[in-house]
């Protein structure tokens, strides 16, 4: 599966490529009860074919009649859903605000090049951010050497970063896995099961899920994870995750863990210090035993613990404060 963001991206690059002009709007500010975050994207074009998600559907109707009618002829546009919006026949759901920017592309050598640049970086090659001085100039693409909100404003300069899309790296099959996979989907986590035991292969019944049939550690060794990559070891069997572990560190995964009970857990970190020489630094880095202490008992609630350490650690939340 494909994060959101990049279909965006890639349709706006067919339909430039086709010499049509397209409107990529950007999720810039919500307030209240607002169903998509600053960032969120929606391209369309001039016969009213979209694709992304500016609302969960509550404002996309209004936007692409008000395209279709020949509306946002300018290069830029800053545009205000809900109350006291642009729109006031356009409510959001408990009295939710959406600010969004509108930018009309022209199919131009420039433009093309400008979205390819961010279909790289949400492929996980670099980091970019999108800048604008508003309410005319840009948007001019910068390196993002630092780590900071998706959507940030000072004034009259408007910056939104762009990186890889969320990708969770799952080693080996298990029921704990199959649950994990399911929850990662709901999330938009691109989901990955690495398993090369055949008689595992068969298991795997799901939609957006992709199956690479080799070593997870292969896998990751081979530049299978960037920095938005979350790496979970679920199977019980020390030889598969041990080497799973063992390659993670060593890749830039903000995520890495391996299920197992404490006692479990902590002969696996003895044995990794021992057999692979990981320091202490390096065995900080691994979560076991994985997921938050929900006190779960079934393949699904131990999911849902693993999935939720996983978000709790993306959004930046320490563990003291859960």
């Amino acid at each position: 599966m494909q994060q959101l963001d990049l279909q965006v991206i890639r349709q706006a690059i067919d339909w430039l490529a086709c010499a049509q002009p397209v409107w990529l709007c950007t999720v810039i500010a919500s307030f209240g009860s607002s169903p998509r975050p600053p960032g969120a994207l929606l391209v369309a074009k001039g016969d009213g074919a979209s694709c992304g998600s500016l609302s969960g559907g509550c404002i996309e109707e209004d936007f692409l009649q008000r395209v279709r009618a020949g509306g946002f002829a300018e290069p830029l546009a800053l545009v205000r859903y809900g109350d006291g919006g642009d729109a006031p026949q356009v409510r959001l759901p408990c009295g939710g605000v959406l600010e969004v920017l509108v930018e009309r592309l022209e199919a131009s050598t420039d433009n093309l090049e400008h979205l390819k640049r961010l279909e790289s970086a949400l492929l996980g090659r670099g980091r970019l951010i999108r800048q604008w001085q508003l309410p005319f100039a840009g948007p001019c693409l910068l390196d993002d050497v630092a780590d900071g909100p998706r959507v940030e404003r000072c004034g009259e300069r408007l910056s939104v970063r762009f990186g890889a899309a969320q990708r969770l790296v799952i080693a080996g099959m298990s029921s704990v896995a199959l649950f994990c996979a399911q929850f990662a989907v709901a999330l938009d986590f691109e989901v990955i099961i690495c398993e090369p035991r055949e008689e595992f292969q068969q298991d795997l019944h799901l939609d957006n899920v992709r199956l690479e049939p080799i070593l997870p550690a292969r896998y990751i060794a081979e530049g299978g994870c960037h920095h938005a990559t979350a790496v979970v070891a679920l199977t019980h069997d020390p030889r598969l995750d041990d080497l799973t572990m063992m390659e993670a560190v060593r890749s830039p995964a903000f995520y890495i863990g391996v299920m197992g009970s404490r006692k479990t857990s902590e002969k696996r970190m003895e044995r990794l210090h021992r057999i692979a020489g990981m320091d202490a630094q390096t065995l900080e880095r691994i979560h076991a035993p994985i997921g938050l202490a929900l006190g779960s008992k079934t393949p699904a609630e131990i999911a849902l613990a693993v999935l939720a350490d996983i978000v709790r650690v993306r959004n930046g939340i320490a563990r003291t404060h859960v």
